[in-house]
């Protein structure tokens, strides 16, 4: 049977405004790092990406080392685009990035303008798409001039290739510099990718106050610290979970003091009616700089448990009192 999107989806999420820019992205995207790789039955993968849509998500966030193996998120995605999506593309917010290994060779990673316009070549190849709605670096290179990499940026976006240029990975002194980049070639910097979660704070030490004094949006990824910020590890290590397998995490992770800190976040979370995941995602996007979080899902019933959280009022100011003891940057971490 043909898909038909929802037609309530746009009544079913909430829309923020980018930074200074008319883009609106959903209050919670979804990301294509892990479980859309060929390691998962395609199926499983159109029935997320359709419910996602169906409930309002616009923003389907890939890169171009997404897998396993590398490129196969966007290849996937693209074989759901065409199948299921094709109809609502103007409808869609689609990002990729380029900055880790990708093929062999000087010219296969990083930030020279041979790999970065080489490699959303390929990611449109992959995708099937005539552009890409948000390109980014996905991580500074020490070695090539900023200049250079955010020229690389400026060109796809003069090409028609991509429509907003973005970072991930930056500190806030590279995050300056890429925007004062793209500002000599006429381009704002749109919006920045970092890492944040109730366990790694590190954009508020001085990435969040330079996002807002330049106007740039951010997108966070990982708000769910990769699953310690749920409640799958509250009574050990699960047969098939990421720190069982070794993927991000081991059994090690799962620390007597992540536990105490984990199970008084679900304590909290008990009494706003919520999942630990939801108050996970509460409470990044309390951040005035924060436009959406990226979550990842292996499951339409994860999906909808992560989206949910948007079923729920915002925090109270003594909500995230009693969450700080716990949010301690660092946990979970060896």
């Amino acid at each position: 049977m043909n898909y038909e999107a929802a037609r309530d989806r746009y009544q079913r999420t909430q829309y923020a405004r980018t930074g200074m820019s008319g883009l609106k992205l959903p209050e919670i995207s979804l990301g294509l790092w892990n479980n859309f790789g060929d390691d998962r039955p395609l199926e499983t993968q159109r029935a997320i990406i359709r419910r996602a849509f169906d409930r309002g998500v616009t923003h389907f966030d890939l890169a171009n080392n997404y897998g396993p193996p590398a490129g196969a998120a966007e290849s996937n995605f693209g074989t759901i685009l065409r199948q299921d999506l094709v109809p609502y593309r103007d409808e869609l917010i689609i990002s990729t990035k380029a900055g880790h290994n990708m093929w062999p060779g000087p010219y296969g990673e990083w930030g020279s303008r041979k790999y970065l316009l080489a490699s959303l070549d390929q990611s449109l190849k992959r995708m099937g798409v005539d552009y890409v709605d948000i390109f980014y670096s996905h991580r500074p290179d020490p070695d090539t001039p900023i200049h250079e990499t955010m020229g690389a940026i400026a060109t796809a976006i003069k090409q028609g290739k991509a429509l907003y240029a973005g970072i991930s990975n930056y500190d806030p002194v590279q995050t300056r510099a890429a925007y004062e980049a793209l500002a000599g070639h006429g381009i704002p910097l749109l919006i920045h990718q970092p890492r944040y979660n109730l366990f790694d704070r590190t954009p508020e030490e001085g990435l969040f106050e330079t996002l807002g004094e330049l106007g740039v949006g951010c997108v966070v990824y990982s708000p769910l610290a990769q699953g310690l910020a749920t409640n799958r590890y509250l009574k050990g290590v699960p047969a098939g979970s990421r720190a069982a397998e070794g993927r991000w995490l081991n059994a090690e992770n799962v620390s007597s003091s992540y536990l105490e800190r984990a199970t008084a976040l679900q304590a909290i979370a008990d009494s706003r009616s919520q999942t630990l995941a939801q108050l996970a995602l509460r409470w990044v996007l309390r951040q005035r700089e924060v436009t959406s979080a990226i979550i990842g899902a292996s499951s339409v019933a994860q999906l909808d448990d992560s989206l949910d959280a948007l079923h729920s009022p915002p925090l109270e100011a003594h909500e995230i009192a009693a969450i700080e003891p716990y949010a301690v940057h660092g946990t979970g971490l060896h």
